[in-house]
């Protein structure tokens, strides 16, 4: 499902709306899982068109999350993002931080989520 999500923002049909750290969190990722392709699929990523948020309201209802559903502040930062921008959907393979979220809006879970 993820990886149709990559082809609906590469063909345009949706646009990508990340934390500014997004791309780090995936680089350290991609080293540890994927060490021999991370370079290359790293580059791949870079060259998606998407947009990238960096903006004290967004930090601060990240560090609300974070503290009222008491789960890891990187993960909240993700849906902070979606709750701060009108339309915005986050997308999440995170269970816990989903059934502890879901109630707030404008989250999907991964398996469940249809790109139109």
């Amino acid at each position: 499902m993820a990886l149709s999500i990559f082809e609906a923002a590469v063909l345009g049909r949706i646009q990508l709306l990340q934390p500014v750290h997004f791309i780090a969190e995936v680089a350290a990722v991609l080293a540890r899982s994927k060490p021999d392709e991370a370079q290359d699929d790293l580059l791949d990523l870079i060259a998606i068109e998407r947009r990238t948020v960096e903006s004290p309201m967004f930090y601060a209802r990240a560090v609300a999350l974070a503290t009222h559903l008491k789960h890891h502040l990187f993960d909240s930062l993700y849906h902070a993002l979606a709750l701060e921008t009108p339309g915005a959907i986050f997308v999440t393979a995170d269970r816990c931080y989903f059934d502890k979220a879901q109630h707030l809006g404008q989250i999907a879970w991964l398996a469940d989520f249809v790109v139109t």
